[in-house]
C-alpha cells in the first residue's frame, strides 16, 4: 500500500499543478502549443533510442523462443505450429495472436489451494478481459480522435464514431469504448491495490501510469458528457498543431487544457516506463524467432574460436575399437 500511496501522492501533486496552470491565462499558450510539441519530441527521441539504441543493439546469439507445445521433430510426431513455431509463417501467426488477442494472457493460469487440500490450476480470464477492454478501447479512442486533426473529417473516424455509439444512449451519444476503458483500467488498478501478492511486487511505477491513463479518460468524459466544450475551437487548435501553425483560440475551457496536459505527460513518460512493452513485444527473442534448433545448428558469433573434435573424427580415431565391440558405425 505504501507504493500505491507514493504514486497517488505524486500524481496528486502533478494533477494539482496542471489544474492551477490551466487556470492561468498566460500559460494557456504554453500548455496548448509548447508542451504538446515538447512531449512529442521526447516521445520520438525516447522511443528511437530505446528501440534502435538499446534493444536493437542487444546481442541475441542464441534462439530462445518460449516453447509452450511440441517442437517439430520426427514426421510422425505432430508439432504445435503456434505454440512452438518452426517456420517464419508460424512466428507471424503466433505474434499476430499475441498482439491482437493477448493469447498468452488468455491461457494464463494460477495455482490455488482447494479443500482437501488439493493444488489446482485456475484460469485468469478476468485479467485477460480487462486487458482486452482497455487496449482495444484505447486504440479505437485514439483513432476516433483523428477527426479533430483532419479537415474534411477522415472517413474511418466517422465510421468508428458511428459504430462506437451504435446503441444511441443519451445526448451526446454514450460511446461503448468510454465505458469499457474505464472498467478495464479500474479493474487493473483495483487488482494491484487489493490483491496482496500483486501489491507486494508492485512498484510506484506500476500504479502511476494507471492513474494517469484513468485521469485522461475521466477528463475526456467530463468534457463530452458534463461540460460545455467548444469543439470547433479545439479542432482549430488541433489542426494548427498538426500543420505547425499553432494557435490557441479563445473560448476553450480549462478542463481541456488539463486533459491535453495529461496527454502530453503520458507521451513524454511513455519511453521511460513499462508502457514501452508496445514496441518491445516485437523485439522479444522469446516471441519473434522460430524454434528450429533441432533442424539447424546455431553458432554464437561471439564465441572465441576453439578446436572441436567432431563425431566423424572421433569415429575414425576409434574405428577399430568400436567395430570390435560390435557397436554400429556410420562408416562401416
Amino acid at each position: 500500500m505504501k507504493r500505491f500511496l507514493q504514486a497517488a501522492m505524486l500524481f496528486g501533486v502533478l494533477l494539482a499543478g496542471v489544474v492551477v496552470a490551466s487556470q492561468a491565462q498566460g500559460l494557456r499558450s504554453v500548455l496548448g502549443t509548447v508542451l504538446p510539441y515538447a512531449a512529442v519530441a521526447v516521445l520520438l527521441v525516447g522511443v528511437i533510442y530505446r528501440v534502435a539504441g538499446v534493444w536493437g543493439r542487444a546481442p541475441v546469439p542464441f534462439r530462445i523462443p518460449t516453447s509452450c507445445g511440441q517442437q517439430k521433430a520426427l514426421s510422425w510426431i505432430k508439432p504445435s505450429k503456434l505454440d512452438n513455431p518452426s517456420t517464419t509463417l508460424g512466428v507471424i501467426g503466433r505474434m499476430a495472436l499475441e498482439v491482437l488477442v493477448f493469447r498468452s494472457l488468455f491461457r494464463n493460469v494460477r495455482t490455488q489451494l482447494k479443500p482437501g487440500p488439493k493444488l489446482a490450476y485456475v484460469g485468469g480470464w478476468e485479467l485477460w478481459a480487462a486487458a482486452m477492454a482497455f487496449h482495444w478501447s484505447f486504440l479505437l479512442i485514439v483513432l476516433r480522435h483523428m477527426r479533430y486533426f483532419t479537415e474534411p473529417v477522415a472517413g474511418f473516424a466517422t465510421m468508428l464514431a458511428a459504430l462506437d455509439g451504435f446503441f444511441e444512449i443519451g445526448v451526446p451519444t454514450l460511446y461503448v469504448t468510454n465505458v469499457l476503458i474505464v472498467a478495464g483500467l479500474g479493474y487493473l488498478l483495483l487488482r494491484r491495490v487489493f490483491d496482496p501478492q500483486l501489491r507486494m511486487i508492485s512498484l510506484a511505477a506500476d500504479f502511476f501510469p494507471l492513474l494517469l491513463l484513468l485521469s485522461i479518460v475521466v477528463t475526456g468524459g467530463l468534457m463530452r458528457y458534463f461540460g460545455h466544450t467548444d469543439v470547433a475551437s479545439i479542432k482549430e487548435l488541433a489542426i494548427g498543431l498538426i500543420t505547425f501553425h499553432p494557435v490557441v483560440p479563445a473560448g476553450i475551457g480549462s478542463l481541456f487544457f488539463v486533459h491535453l496536459t495529461l496527454v502530453s505527460v503520458l507521451l513524454a513518460y511513455l519511453p521511460f516506463s513499462k508502457l514501452m512493452h508496445m514496441p518491445g513485444v516485437f523485439l522479444s527473442p522469446t516471441r519473434n524467432l522460430a524454434n528450429n534448433n533441432r533442424a539447424e545448428r546455431h553458432v554464437n558469433p561471439w564465441n572465441a574460436p576453439v578446436k572441436v573434435h567432431t563425431y566423424e573424427e572421433w569415429e575414425e580415431e576409434f574405428h577399430d575399437k568400436i567395430e570390435a565391440c560390435g557397436l554400429p558405425l556410420d562408416k562401416p
